[in-house]
């Protein structure tokens, strides 16, 4: 693909990043200028503009996306891909220029935070089609569903979710901040009776602090939760979270960030392409980083279903025919 010869619809995030989308976006323009990207820039104005705008992007024939924003503002806009009736969504290629405050979704495929890098690789053109995974969730006494394209999270993910979008929306986006909410919701929350089927097999019964079920490895700001996670291979990786003291976490912390979280034997391991939780009480569930409804939830995978810009060396590792997600 010559970027040069395509025209790519531009969702810029303002508020992604704590302002970063919209302070930032004049470099990022610069540097597709300077690359020869020919780009129809739209900023979002209200939650699921990137929706909307993916949409009617798609109904007047783009088939080249870039997203500026975060991994919540990627999430709007896949769903946007198979809200559209116009093409396949694997059709149109997407792009993510990483202005968040997790970015986590960009970390799997090799794809750098420096913008420089992003607008590089999206002038190089090579692209990957992974895997969807499809939320059936109930909110409001309705059974509703979401697209995925990174990890979901329910219980205290989902618990932290909630917390840290209070703090960002009274202004108060600090780290130390954000870790005391961690530590001081870890010590508040209760774990909850919880069964998990995967295609069928009942895998847990009982008590449950979390739970993650994803496409990719990375969730909350660069931990690694699914360590194994392969983005094209058909399949859902879990990772449940068994009751813990925090004193056990404490010395093992660094096992969440190094794919070796496995280690800690109060995280269990499974894999299927059909996931099915239920819980008493209800628990909520956040994708992508945005908190949705509340258990029974459903899991299923589409295959190969959205097409991504990626990083040269992972592109590369895939040739060769190593695991093509295997991030850094």
């Amino acid at each position: 693909m010559e970027a040069d010869k395509v025209k790519w619809f531009v969702i810029v995030n303002p508020v992604a990043g704590g302002g970063r989308g919209l302070d930032h976006f004049p470099q990022i323009s610069k540097l597709l200028r300077d690359a020869h990207i020919v780009c129809e820039p739209v900023f979002t104005e209200h939650k699921f503009h990137a929706t909307e705008l993916t949409v009617s992007a798609v109904k007047e024939g783009y088939r080249n996306i870039i997203v500026v924003g975060g991994d919540g503002t990627l999430h709007e806009v896949v769903n946007g891909l198979f809200i559209q009736q116009e093409v396949c969504p694997d059709e149109v290629l997407l792009a993510v220029i990483a202005v968040g405050t997790g970015n986590d979704w960009v970390r799997t495929f090799g794809i750098s935070n420096r913008y420089q890098d992003a607008v590089k690789a999206i002038g190089e053109g090579y692209s990957f089609l992974q895997d969807v995974g499809v939320v059936s969730y109930e909110e409001s006494h309705y059974r509703q569903s979401r697209y995925m394209a990174n990890v979901a999270g329910a219980g205290f993910d989902a618990r932290m979710v909630r917390k840290l979008s209070h703090l960002k929306k009274k202004g108060r986006k600090s780290r130390w901040r954000s870790t005391w909410c961690l530590v001081k919701n870890f010590f508040r929350y209760k774990s909850t009776g919880v069964k998990v089927w995967v295609d069928d097999r009942l895998v847990y019964n009982n008590l449950l602090f979390s739970i993650a079920i994803g496409i990719c490895k990375y969730n909350v700001g660069g931990m690694q939760q699914l360590p194994d996670a392969v983005a094209d291979d058909g399949m859902l990786d879990v990772s449940l979270v068994r009751p813990v003291h925090f004193w056990h976490l404490l010395f093992r912390f660094h096992y969440l960030f190094n794919g070796g979280i496995y280690r800690i034997r109060h995280i269990l391991q499974e894999r299927g392409s059909c996931i099915r939780i239920e819980s008493s009480p209800e628990i909520s569930v956040e994708v992508d980083g945005e908190l949705l409804g509340e258990t029974p939830l459903e899991f299923s995978i589409l295959h190969k279903a959205v097409r991504i810009v990626v990083g040269r060396e992972f592109y590369d590792r895939q040739e060769r025919g190593e695991c093509p997600c295997e991030g850094k």
